[in-house]
């Protein structure tokens, strides 16, 4: 097994990662929560039926009593509407101060039940458990939970740190090869803005086959790349930052596209080779650095542009968590593998948009 820590003060807690770690979720929950004496387990119900019940056995050879809970799969489930409704059952079944929320699943579970954690009865523990490589290296790593709201994506949220996230790569493997793919945007991110031999490592192996004899290595770095910088500023005010390359421009096409037509992976993937497009504009980025990342997303088969309007472009900048003001920090790259902030005002942003078909 694989073991990383998120050294928080007062608030560290392990990352594991290994092979058939569902049937073990019980012992290694109850060594970390060693109170807890109810489980409420949020899931989907899309995998609740293939992961639910293993992990309630596991749970109940612990001495847990469990609850599963399937909310409908999809996006619209991280709704005020459903997290009302999961605060009501956690009362109704007795979830006290000492107990613990589980998520099981891919992202909007982890951050839908982690917001449901962090605000009932004043904030209870939680655990992640993450069945989607997306989660696995991103959303179930770093304390950032939350719901969408009519206005756009993830506004309303908190930062509470999980106690303990098992991640067990098995999952993956009933994982569609779109839904693979859509994580592996997140994958790449980390290799553009961190680490330029990550990136090559991934850029030849193209292949999910490939990937896969390889996924335990990629989890790792990941997460201790997020982990560093996690540790190093938990309330994304500094370096967390950097972790939003492509996003910006990506949030915009998943709110032109209601959160329905494009995923959050397609999104970032064709957000991330503009970014780097508009950084060559603004002489920030080497001119060469757009086709290097168009050419490792389309490999993988995701989107390398994404048609987007001015004004689809002004709301997702208007919304933007890394606004300020009139201005707007863009994460860009001064080379692969080293990313910087760039502040500059929205309305340059935005007029930059309006000639995208110009940029090198």
């Amino acid at each position: 097994m694989k073991t990383l820590t998120v050294d928080l003060p007062g608030r560290a807690y392990d990352i594991e990662i290994a092979g058939g770690l569902l049937d073990r979720a019980g012992v290694r929950i109850q060594a970390a929560l060693p109170r807890a004496r109810r489980l409420f387990v949020v899931t989907d119900t899309t995998v609740g039926p293939l992961y639910g019940q293993r992990v309630l056995d596991s749970l109940s050879q612990a001495g847990f009593e469990a609850l599963l809970v399937p909310v409908p799969a999809g996006e619209p489930s991280k709704s005020p509407r459903q997290l009302a409704v999961l605060w009501e059952e956690m009362m109704a079944f007795g979830l006290t101060r000492t107990d613990a929320v589980i998520a099981l699943g891919g992202g909007v579970v982890g951050d839908l039940a982690g917001f449901a954690a962090a605000t009932i009865l004043r904030g209870v523990d939680f655990v992640q458990i993450p069945t989607t490589l997306l989660s696995q290296v991103d959303s179930s790593v770093g304390g950032k939970v939350a719901i969408d709201l009519q206005h756009g994506k993830n506004l309303a949220g908190a930062f509470w740190q999980p106690r303990l996230v098992l991640m067990d790569p098995d999952t993956l493997d009933t994982l569609d090869d779109k839904t693979f793919a859509d994580g592996m945007a997140e994958v790449l991110k980390y290799g553009c803005i961190f680490d330029r031999g990550f990136f090559n490592f991934l850029a030849q192996r193209p292949s999910r086959g490939a990937l896969r004899a390889e996924i335990e290595s990629i989890l790792y770095t990941c997460c201790d790349l997020k982990r560093a910088v996690v540790v190093q500023d938990e309330r994304d005010t500094g370096a967390r930052m950097l972790l939003n390359f492509g996003h910006t421009l990506g949030h915009a096409y998943e709110l032109a596209g209601h959160y329905t037509r494009w995923t959050h992976g397609q999104a970032v993937a064709a957000g991330m080779v503009l970014a780097a497009r508009l950084g060559a504009a603004l002489g920030v980025t080497p001119a060469e650095v757009s086709g290097q990342i168009a050419g490792a997303v389309g490999a993988l088969g995701l989107p390398a542009r994404i048609a987007c309007s001015q004004a689809g472009y002004a709301a997702a900048v208007g919304l933007d968590k890394k606004g300020a003001g009139e201005d707007i920090t863009l994460i860009l790259l001064s080379a692969l593998g080293r990313a910087v902030p760039h502040k500059l005002p929205k309305a340059e942003l935005l007029r930059l948009l309006q000639r995208e078909e110009d940029f090198p």
